[in-house]
């Protein structure tokens, strides 16, 4: 089967050119539909949604009918003929966002649901387009508008600013708001995670067991193993969905300090291109050969900054009993998982952690999509609230209502209350044909 699908004000009078008549609104009805001959293009079901109660909130015609190619754009010929046009990608959600019928992060969930590379993803993506990411960011901003009016009031009587910016009652609403703020920025991240996938890059020495390892999260020989240290070259990458979460695992050669193999050199340039845009690194260090995850301590300074990193100390069953006693060199904090890549012993626990680092909890519970552009307004947002504390701080009442508005147009991003032509053009142009 296939469904074309019209949209737009001139829809009784091309229903009435196509099909003799205009349906009855919401009912599948079967007809047939002509050329401009009269010869019968195909036969089939046609449901007619007026405005403003249909997806685009204009009159909205469906026909389906058959899915051969030939018969599809034969009717779609015949369409065109009447006054229509082809649509743009995604200019049937953009028009519903245009008419109010949804916001921008609802709009945005429809491709997120299209594009789902996990149940989970899928799950996430139907809540945002449920509305459950935009009431939490409208809660947040119904707060930070109470905490406007509350300051541009006080500055609206001079004599009594100075004791107002300072009072108790003012701080408490303030730390309301921050709270809505970091909840729904912590909310979004988790969701932006989910809805792009992980990228977790497996780092280490030569001949830590990196290749063993990749091969035993995705679970089948994706990459050559070796005796010979150095065997992995290049990036190998490999897609996987571990505890609901789509991942890109990436196999990374062998690092050191200096090499004069200058196929080993490319690698191990590669590798550190790899390790820069990374969300999680498995840090792999041989348990038998370096208990004391020496290898990792050397190689700290050049990992990136503020990417989460698991070490994982490989090899565990060769490992002599008590020889982790003494403290790693490595800081005490770090999150440590042992395993053995070839037995698959503690393998489990390392997939629990990765889902748990993409901030997924079960079955994705809770969790709506978001994207990166929403978790870029968000953190502007707190930003700006972060600088409107410091200026009541200072007893700057304009100053702080000017971060304040700020911070509202940051949040009204997310929903699109606040948007360009270019952004909309970016955001559309990535739909599918007919959506």
């Amino acid at each position: 089967m296939a469904i074309v699908r019209v949209s737009g004000a001139d829809i009784p009078q091309l229903a009435v050119a196509l099909l003799g008549a205009v349906p009855a609104p919401r009912f599948a009805t079967f007809t047939r539909w002509r050329d401009a001959a009269g010869e019968l293009i195909d036969t089939g079901l046609v449901l007619y949604f007026p405005a403003p109660h249909s997806f685009t909130g204009e009159h909205v015609l469906e026909l389906h009918g058959h899915g051969g190619a030939v018969v599809v754009e034969s009717l779609i010929e015949r369409i065109v003929q009447l006054g229509a046009r082809r649509a743009r990608p995604g200019e049937f959600t953009e028009r519903a966002f245009l008419n109010d019928k949804i916001d921008l992060a609802q709009a945005e969930a429809i491709a997120d649901l299209i594009d789902a590379g996990s149940r989970a993803a899928a799950q996430a993506a139907m809540r945002s387009l449920q509305g459950e990411f935009s009431q939490q960011v409208n809660a947040a901003r119904g707060a930070l508008t109470s905490l406007r009016v509350y300051v541009e009031a006080a500055i609206d009587f001079p004599e009594e600013e100075i004791d107002f910016l300072g009072s108790q009652e003012l701080r408490e609403r303030l730390d309301f708001v921050q709270q809505k703020i970091d909840a729904v920025l912590e909310a979004a991240q988790r969701g932006a995670r989910l809805t792009r996938g992980l990228t977790v890059v497996i780092a280490g020495r030569p001949n830590a067991g990196k290749s063993t390892l990749l091969n035993r999260l995705v679970g089948h020989d994706a990459a050559i193993v070796t005796p010979v240290a150095g065997t992995t070259r290049d990036l190998l990458r490999e897609q996987v969905e571990i505890g609901g979460v789509p991942m890109e695992i990436i196999d990374t050669a062998g690092l050191r300090e200096a090499t004069d193999d200058a196929i080993e050199g490319e690698g191990m340039r590669r590798a550190r291109g790899a390790l820069a845009r990374a969300d999680h690194i498995l840090y792999v260090v041989d348990a038998a050969a370096d208990p004391g995850a020496i290898s990792l301590a050397e190689e700290q300074a050049t990992l990136p900054i503020g990417v989460a990193l698991t070490l994982v100390m490989n090899k565990s069953d060769l490992a002599e009993q008590g020889a982790d006693a003494a403290r790693p060199a490595a800081p005490a904090d770090m999150h440590r998982i042992a395993i053995s890549a070839a037995t698959g012993a503690g393998v489990d626990a390392l997939r629990t952690r990765l889902a748990a680092a993409a901030g997924h909890a079960g079955a994705a519970g809770g969790t709506f999509s978001a994207r990166t552009r929403h978790v870029d307004a968000l953190v502007r947002a707190q930003q700006q609230l972060s600088a409107a504390r410091a200026q009541l701080a200072a007893k700057q009442g304009e100053l702080a209502a000017f971060e304040l508005r700020g911070a509202q147009a940051s949040l009204g991003e997310v929903l699109g209350d606040v948007t360009s032509d270019e952004l909309l053009g970016r955001i559309f142009s990535s739909f599918c044909i007919g959506k």
